[in-house]
């Protein structure tokens, strides 16, 4: 688990990350009384392999190498799976999906996107919502879901093109 998204751009021990991720999401899909089925499961797995979007044909692709089907549904069924119960966000300017690192847990995440990489962080975004909404406001506009992505530099590129 990743509380501030400040793991995603820093050297960590990623499987200890990705199996506590898998471990908690799997705990939620019980308390729950939700099936991760071994396809919902691969795919879920797919996506903590690495800190980044992934597009749902790469998802395909992993999948059915690994005999789950080539056909389009079988993907995009278990992504619409994860989305739909918050094992996973997608994230609309990659037309992409990443597992969600706070899954069971009400959030406003804020998506991070490297421009150069394309490595993801997914950030609290309370503050950055609770804004938007009251900026919403004055104008008779009550938000109902908002997807908050931006773009920039990772640490590691950053330093790359100094």
């Amino acid at each position: 688990m990743d509380p501030d998204g400040t793991l995603a751009f820093a050297s960590h021990d990623h499987a200890a990350c990705r199996d506590g991720a898998m471990a908690h999401a799997e705990a939620v899909a019980e308390a729950k009384g939700l099936r991760l089925t071994p396809v919902r499961r691969r795919a879920l797995e797919i996506l903590l392999e690495s800190h980044q979007a992934l597009g749902a044909y790469d998802v395909l692709d992993r999948l059915a190498e690994e005999g789950f089907g080539r056909q389009p549904p079988v993907a995009y069924r278990a992504l619409e799976f994860l989305v739909e119960h918050g094992f996973a966000h997608r994230i609309r300017r990659l037309n992409a999906f990443a597992a969600c690192m706070h899954p069971g847990e009400a959030h406003v995440p804020v998506f991070l996107i490297c421009s150069a990489c394309n490595g993801l962080a997914e950030a609290p975004g309370a503050a950055v919502a609770a804004s938007l909404r009251q900026a919403a406001g004055p104008l008779g506009f009550r938000v109902e879901r908002m997807s908050i992505e931006a773009v920039g530099l990772c640490p590691a590129c950053q330093g790359a093109s100094e």
